[in-house]
């Protein structure tokens, strides 16, 4: 069956001979791919544009460790050898071959990897279901696939149709997944029967001891097919629709970032196509005109050769075709559901590929300033002597023939003149300098940043030069305090600056008019070990229900006017790799405070 949304065809599968229907799966599937797609052709670089290759990331020394389920085929299970296999391993092999990033293996029971990737026995899950309450403890990458759910249950089981129909039944599920998750948050939970993996669900169901099961679709078709359990059907399909994507510790977006770009690259270059072919393809299977007259020949023989049931025959076709067409439109409006909320991330990623682009090619423009500007340091000296080496030649030359023109002035003004001029330029050409190694240090990559004592007031202060136009434009009304002998701070200053600038970015577009003001201050509590920044605007305010949400990824109060939610999320991982603290206190229409603390360094070089 094909559709067609906004100019673009869709092919929705319609079943296969070893697994019931994925239509929802696969498309959800080309969504995510036409939309990445999309996303790259915005954000690649010209070379690539014309042909070329991307070249790899530089490969690092350390050894990224990749955590598996065992047995949860085909997208990730231990094969005959004992050897990792299935669509996530392929795939984030082709994601370390790409960015150059070496990667080992280890496969366990889920519950164990859950438990082992915050305390970081384990680096990454390549097969992680996202949801809210995973979220405050796994950063997670953009989805790679979407994966469904299904109910299964013995023949002769009385069927259901979704999950609220299996209170009071006693549910298997497989424990820590994302079902016994979802199950247990919504009060199933002294009903449910836990195990260590899908294949043991299915076997115990099978087994007569439980009523129903909880599956993945895919694998429970699998592990139906591979260990011939006759008499387990599924019931209910697409009960559950869940996004399946890498996931991190908290706070490690330097490596969620590194395999959410390599897969970003696998969908632009087709790789990931064909992954998904090899391993999830094979379940799909399309619909051709041999199999629709195949399955037409099927239905149209019994019908010629039992004529007197011609009628009852045509009631139960019709009873079955309606069936279907409702199954159909339930599938599209989810599928169409996915599609929206995948637009919706598109202009986030968009704007976040752009962000970078834009470092990299500030980092090249202040490096190209700099060198005309180096010449203009030096000559300037050497021209204040030639000035000066000369002045006592002009002055003769004054004194015996009177005033005279000098570069198209008299030379009464022009002497006056000159050395002021060459003052200015020589602060001009020092202020250059300075606002150029503040860009590049902002932009500068700082993938392992050295942790070294630093003034926060010297941060704050090249963050207030690199933000000076934006806060000239914003407000008349710009008040900047320094604590004095403030204690020094051990961490990153460059990342420090960045978090300020940002501050600064939202104080600035948070002013309606400039004719409201921006107050910074800092300062220092010597009794609890901490320094403090705070930037004040008088701005529209943030309703109270938004505070506990400013830094959460891609959440903005600003999408109309181009916000992408980035900025504070990254802020406050900052922030957080740093011991502090980020927090806000606002009201509407009466403006917003921030509050930054650190930590202030403990002994001699504290001062």
């Amino acid at each position: 069956m094909t559709l067609r949304i906004h100019g673009y065809r869709f092919s929705i599968p319609s079943g296969s001979p070893r697994f019931p229907a994925l239509d929802l799966h696969a498309a959800a599937r080309w969504a995510v791919g036409f939309l990445w797609l999309t996303a790259l052709l915005f954000a690649v670089p010209s070379s690539w544009a014309s042909g070329s290759a991307p070249a790899a990331a530089p490969a690092s020394s350390k050894t990224i460790v990749v955590g598996g389920n065992w047995a949860y085929p085909p997208y990730e299970f231990l094969d005959a050898k004992g050897k990792p296999a299935g669509y996530n391993v392929d795939l984030t092999r082709a994601i370390a071959d790409v960015m150059g990033i070496k990667v080992e293996f280890r496969f366990d029971d889920w519950s164990k990897l859950r438990a082992d990737l915050p305390v970081g026995k384990i680096d990454i899950l390549q097969g992680v279901s996202f949801s809210e309450e995973r979220s405050q403890i796994i950063d997670f990458s953009p989805p790679h696939t979407i994966v469904h759910h299904s109910i299964f249950a013995r023949k002769g089981t009385p069927p259901v149709s979704k999950l609220e129909d299996l209170r009071g039944k006693k549910v298997i599920v497989f424990a820590d997944g994302i079902m016994h998750d979802t199950l247990r948050r919504l009060g199933f939970g002294p009903n449910l029967v836990l195990t260590r993996s899908p294949a043991d669900e299915l076997r115990l169901l099978a087994s007569g001891q439980c009523d129903y099961a909880v599956v993945a679709t895919l694998p429970g078709m699998f592990l139906i097919n591979q260990h011939h359990l006759t008499n387990v059907v599924q019931v209910a399909k697409n009960v559950a629709a869940e996004k399946y994507c890498y996931g991190v510790a908290k706070g490690n977006a330097e490596l969620i970032t590194r395999f959410s770009e390599g897969l970003a690259i696998l969908k632009q270059n087709g790789q990931y196509e064909a992954i998904y072919d090899r391993w999830l393809g094979i379940n799909e299977q399309r619909l051709t005109p041999d199999r629709v007259a195949k399955y037409g020949a099927m239905v149209l023989l019994p019908l010629l050769a039992i004529l007197i049931a011609t009628g009852v025959w045509s009631r139960t076709l019709q009873k079955r075709v309606e069936e279907r067409t409702n199954e159909l439109a339930q599938e599209v409006a989810e599928r169409n559901r996915a599609l929206e909320e995948l637009r919706l991330h598109q202009d986030k990623l968009i704007q976040a590929d752009k962000m970078a682009t834009l470092g990299v090619l500030v980092a090249g423009v202040a490096h190209e300033i700099n060198n005309p500007n180096g010449l203009i340091l030096l000559n300037l000296p050497i021209l204040k002597d030639v000035y000066h080496d000369a002045t006592e030649t002009l002055e003769t030359r004054f004194q015996h023939e009177g005033d005279f023109m000098l570069g198209g002035l008299n030379y009464s003004r022009m002497r006056d003149e000159v050395p002021l001029m060459l003052e200015d330029m020589s602060e001009g050409a020092a202020r250059i300098k300075r606002i150029v190694e503040d860009l590049k240090n902002y932009a500068r990559q700082d993938s392992t940043p050295r942790m070294e004592p630093f003034d926060l007031n010297s941060v704050v202060q090249a963050a207030v030069r690199l933000m000076e136009t934006s806060i000239r434009k914003s407000t008349n009304n710009f008040d900047c305090r320094y604590g004095r002998e403030l204690p020094k701070v051990l961490g990153s200053p460059q990342r420090i600056e960045q978090v300020v600038v940002n501050l600064l970015i939202n104080a600035c577009q948070a002013l309606p008019s400039p004719e409201q003001g921006i107050r910074i201050e800092t300062s220092a509590d010597r009794e609890t070990g901490v320094v403090r920044l705070t930037v004040t605007d008088q701005g529209v305010g943030i309703p109270q229900e938004f505070l506990h949400r400013l830094t959460d990824p891609f959440f903005t109060t600003k999408r109309e006017s181009g916000g992408t939610g980035l900025g504070l999320s990254i802020s406050a991982g900052i922030v957080q790799e740093h011991g502090g603290t980020l927090s806000f206190d606002s009201e509407p229409g009466h403006g917003t405070t921030a509050t930054l603390t650190l930590n202030a360094q403990q002994g001699a070089d504290a001062a």
